[in-house]
């Protein structure tokens, strides 16, 4: 194939933005996607919960978070391209003890003005037959050592999207200033030039570079690769020898049904469409999401230790019956008689250092890895920052004027807060 001035690996939301603004900020340049799924966003992007908050610990990702927020509210109201965007918001439902814990982020973020606030028991009240006082003498109770809800945190800059519109933006806007896609493409590995005389990887003393990729279409060459393929990223890095700082684990969704759950959906009071906010509980933050389209709710929880980090993408049942359903039931009773009526699994490219992304650049190949679950929430800032990294700009300017030191989330000279508010 032709050779191409950037060659982005990977159609995802990360990948789909970060070819829209390598595009648009370098007008004449040949810019092709690949992916092996059939069209964008249809990987781990298609099976998130496609919810966004600015609700972090650190700084980074509340920046990151935030600006990108704010430029899909934009493209919602203003540009008027739908993408189903509600701030319904996010809501902790806490312990005493937990209260107690999160008070200095709490603390921290109400300093950086996130829209967030504090509601007591009679505001949480509102809410059809949540049990804020469980029945401490329950046998079940004890065993899954539960906790009276205390406290409530709303976060109301936080809400839902449609991810394959969002993506879908981000693929028209690129291809109409010129970009290419190339789907049904699987990627083998990275090409590393110049070979050595025998036919091996380069003598260090050759000046090798990554210069393109071998495909099931054949071989294709740029002049700079960038790698935006996720939880697969280690699959094309660890046989060059390169780190990429995140390992892939599997995160599961349950989509549970019952006429008992439909006066769940729909609350007043919480944010302007009615509806009950992303809600998560005070145990092993299972959380649920309500779908108002359907009637039914979403349910899952990040299980850490004991989950192996691997590729599997199977949706177990037993680990909703196990795992999930014991706790949910506890605080909403309306959940006694819900089936599963859908399941699905994707992986997360966990950061298992500071959870902020990594985006840096090796051996010209500019890597982006390690979004832990919140790439869709922060794909805009991503984008802009790949495209920074790629024109060599110290800083990425993020929407809204905002700027934003492209080191600070590299490899050689990061500057981040660990972040420690993760669901």
């Amino acid at each position: 194939m032709k050779a191409q001035d950037v060659i982005i690996l990977g159609a995802g939301i990360i990948g789909m933005s970060s070819a829209y603004y390598l595009q648009k900020n370098n007008p004449g340049k040949k810019i092709l996607v690949v992916d092996r799924e059939p069209g964008a966003g249809q990987g781990n992007t298609a099976k998130a919960a496609a919810m966004f908050r600015n609700t972090f610990s650190s700084r980074t990702s509340q920046v990151l978070s935030d600006t990108s927020i704010n430029f899909y509210s934009h493209l919602q109201n203003e540009v008027n391209y739908d993408i189903h965007l509600k701030k319904t918001g996010y809501l902790w439902l806490l312990g005493r003890r937990q209260f107690r814990e999160y008070s200095s982020i709490i603390r921290r973020m109400m300093e950086r003005e996130i829209e967030i606030r504090i509601l007591k028991k009679d505001e949480l009240n509102k809410i059809p037959k949540l049990n804020l006082e469980l029945n401490k003498n329950h046998e079940e109770t004890k065993y899954l050592g539960l906790e009276n809800i205390h406290k409530g945190l709303l976060g109301s800059k936080c809400g839902e999207l449609d991810q394959s519109e969002l993506v879908r933006f981000y693929r028209e806007e690129f291809e109409k200033l010129g970009g290419e896609t190339l789907f049904n493409t699987k990627i083998h590995r990275l090409i590393i030039t110049p070979k050595n005389e025998f036919g091996g990887p380069p003598f260090v003393w050759q000046n090798p570079k990554i210069t393109g990729v071998t495909t099931n279409n054949g071989e294709i060459y740029g002049n700079r690769i960038v790698l935006a393929t996720g939880a697969y990223t280690h699959e094309l890095l660890d046989p060059i020898g390169i780190d990429n700082h995140s390992k892939p684990k599997k995160r599961q969704l349950f989509q549970l049904e019952c006429s008992d759950l439909e006066e769940l959906l729909f609350v007043k009071n919480f944010n302007e469409h009615g509806i009950l906010p992303f809600t998560i509980l005070p145990k092993s933050e299972v959380y649920i999401k309500p779908d108002e389209t359907t009637k039914r709710f979403w349910t899952g929880c990040a299980d850490d230790l004991g989950r192996p980090f691997s590729l599997d993408v199977t949706p177990e049942k037993s680990f909703y019956e196990f795992n999930i359903r014991p706790i949910i039931t506890k605080y909403f009773p309306q959940f006694e008689n819900a089936r599963i009526a859908n399941k699905l699994a994707g992986l997360y490219a966990c950061n298992t250092i500071d959870g902020n992304p990594y985006v840096f650049e090796e051996y010209g190949l500019i890597v982006i890895s390690g979004c832990s679950g919140s790439g869709i929430m922060k794909a805009d800032a991503i984008g802009r920052i790949v495209d920074a990294l790629y024109r060599k700009k110290e800083e990425a300017e993020l929407y809204g004027s905002v700027m934003f030191r492209v080191s600070d989330i590299s490899t050689e000279k990061r500057n981040v807060e660990n972040e420690e508010f993760v669901i």
